[in-house]
């Protein structure tokens, strides 16, 4: 989209949807019970929201793929609020006259940064299919399977990253960043989430994708 000097102008939704993102990030961030442990959680997130505020604005993409990623960033802000571990969904839920989610679950632990990778998977399979598609060239099945497979990649390098963070920094405060809460398993638990989302948005693309064929197309066998 462009305006009458023919300069690159994202569309209006499209501009609402990051400036929402940006103002509950920046409210996450000024608000948290956790002042010292906030920033490392979501001053990383107004960041990567600029970028990709930039990446929309030069490369044209759909409005679901924005609205995927910012819903990604809005959960891992609310997450980096309350430095994840101490995310009080079950209060919020008593609140509402709602049943324990973790009763419910059998979670043993605060499991909202799972939510979160579960949520990174899911949400981030459509953008990059569609980064790949429109800036790429890559072909609706191929780039279906690639993204799913960065999914994977992202979670593992992600992880990877934690890993190093708990080398250099002290224990206390490396906990607090990686949210472990105790459990030695949280890092594949993490990927599995992830990779779990991203084959459940692939279904999700590759059912509508079907349904959205003639039925003569679907049912014609090469001869």
């Amino acid at each position: 989209m462009a305006d009458e000097t023919g300069a690159r102008v994202l569309p209006r939704l499209q501009i609402a949807i990051v400036a929402a993102t940006g103002i509950w990030t920046i409210y996450c961030l000024l608000t948290s019970p956790y002042p010292y442990y906030a920033p490392l959680q979501n001053g990383p997130t107004l960041a990567i929201l600029g970028g990709v505020f930039m990446w929309a604005w030069r490369r044209p993409q759909p409005t679901s793929a924005l609205a995927c990623l910012c819903g990604f960033l809005a959960l891992h802000a609310l997450g980096g609020k309350y430095i994840y571990s101490y995310v009080p969904y079950e209060h919020w839920a008593q609140g509402l006259g709602l049943p324990s989610p973790n009763h419910l679950l059998g979670l043993p632990r605060n499991s909202y940064d799972r939510l979160v990778h579960f949520s990174f998977g899911l949400l981030m399979v459509h953008p990059i299919r569609q980064a790949l598609m429109r800036q790429g060239g890559v072909g609706p099945r191929l780039s279906l399977y690639v993204a799913v497979e960065f999914v994977m990649a992202g979670s593992c390098v992600y992880e990877i990253f934690e890993w190093l963070l708990t080398v250099f920094l002290a224990g206390q405060d490396a906990d607090a960043y990686n949210g472990q809460q105790g459990d030695l398993w949280d890092s594949q638990k993490d990927m599995a989430c992830a990779c779990v989302g991203a084959i459940v948005a692939a279904a999700l693309i590759a059912a509508r994708r079907l349904a959205s064929k003639p039925r003569a197309v679907r049912t014609q066998r090469p001869s």
